[in-house]
């Protein structure tokens, strides 16, 4: 019996959890991280007191009231999130993701200097003072050369395991514009993260900006697919076929019926992409991950069996918990009726696979 079979049959799930959210306080604690200029500019011109988180601080879908605390901010000290999510949920090593407001800043200096700060911060805050963490690297996509270099600065330092996005910004992510991160990312082994959250260019929905977060917040997996179909049509994977890309909280009960939709069009309209060699089902089987929470979960097993069974691949999901964002009720973090050969590979052989740095830490 391996460690991980053990670890089951006595009902610990041990797992890699795939995304989790340390959470920027205020830009007075990312002070110390920026230049002289650029603390004299945060300074100088207010922006100290700034706080362009993606969640509303206050909604309780951004944090378990149980998790909360007395802070404002949730998970804003690394001793939080290592007795919640870590010792509480019973995680072997979490991958943080930090959301801030990197990517909505028009400045793109700005953005370049925010998002070296929000990185240093994670690498010095979190990752030296929990062995179990490890993180994405956070750019600005407002120019790809300074993503680059961001990428550059951070790839020798192992506990960097991806690089990540924001699924909705200025343009679609397969245009050209962005192929230099793409590059980078492949020459290093490093996936790309796509995770919910906008720039706030342009609407969220394709008909306009709603009235209300919940429409905000449901509209988010229709970026996702347009993201998806984005990227195979303007062939990112033919051009870095080392190149796979991890969708967070992207949720994944549409993906049946955005791969046959995808395959059925493709086999009609591929003479307008000739690039694109295989059925994009193959390619996002081949190419694509997508986080497990938030589960929009069936009522029945047997319907989220059949939704895995259509996928085509036991390879697709990544244990997460997003942690600490509000989608189940206690422990219950996995879906009911999985067969314990896939909880194994939702928590455990999967990540390996899809971040290969997590291959250096022993199983």
């Amino acid at each position: 019996m391996t460690t991980t079979d053990q670890s089951l049959s006595e009902g610990r799930l041990n797992a890699i959890d795939c995304d989790v959210h340390p959470a920027v306080e205020s830009m007075k604690v990312l002070l110390p991280y920026f230049d002289e200029h650029w603390q004299e500019q945060v300074t100088v011109r207010g922006i100290d007191g700034l706080n362009p988180t993606s969640y509303p601080p206050e909604m309780r879908v951004n944090c378990r009231s149980d998790w909360r605390g007395r802070d404002r901010i949730p998970v804003s000290k690394v001793e939080q999130l290592s007795s919640q999510a870590l010792d509480g949920l019973g995680s072997q090593l979490a991958i943080c993701n930090c959301l801030y407001g990197v990517q909505s800043v028009y400045d793109e200096n700005f953005a370049a200097a925010l998002a070296r700060a929000v990185n240093s911060w994670i690498q010095t805050e979190w990752l030296d003072r929990e062995p179990r963490l490890r993180a994405s690297i956070i750019i600005p996509t407002q120019n790809p050369d300074l993503a680059v270099a961001e990428i550059e600065r951070l790839a020798l330092d192992r506990r960097f395991v991806q690089v990540m996005v924001l699924a909705m910004g200025d343009m679609p992510l397969g245009r050209r514009f962005y192929w230099p991160i793409y590059e980078a990312c492949a020459r290093h082994g490093l996936p790309l993260g796509i995770h919910a959250g906008s720039a706030f260019r342009h609407a969220p929905s394709c008909t306009g900006w709603p009235s209300y977060y919940l429409e905000d917040y449901v509209a988010q997996a229709e970026s996702f697919q347009a993201q998806l179909a984005s990227l195979i049509c303007e062939g990112v994977f033919t051009k870095y076929p080392g190149l796979s890309v991890v969708m967070m909280e992207s949720g994944f009960s549409w993906l049946p019926n955005f791969m046959w939709r995808s395959n059925k069009t493709w086999r009609a309209m591929r003479a307008e992409i000739p690039w694109v060699e295989r059925p994009p089902a193959d390619i996002i089987r081949d190419h694509v991950r997508f986080t497990l929470q938030p589960t929009d979960e069936p009522p029945l097993a047997a319907d989220l069996d059949r939704i895995l069974n259509q996928i085509g691949t036991d390879e697709a999901l990544l244990f997460s918990t997003d942690y600490p964002h509000w989608h189940f009720e206690g422990t219950d973090m996995l879906p009911v009726g999985l067969s314990p050969t896939m909880i194994r590979k939702i928590a455990h052989e999967n990540p390996r696979k899809a971040f290969p740095r997590l291959k250096e830490v022993a199983a």
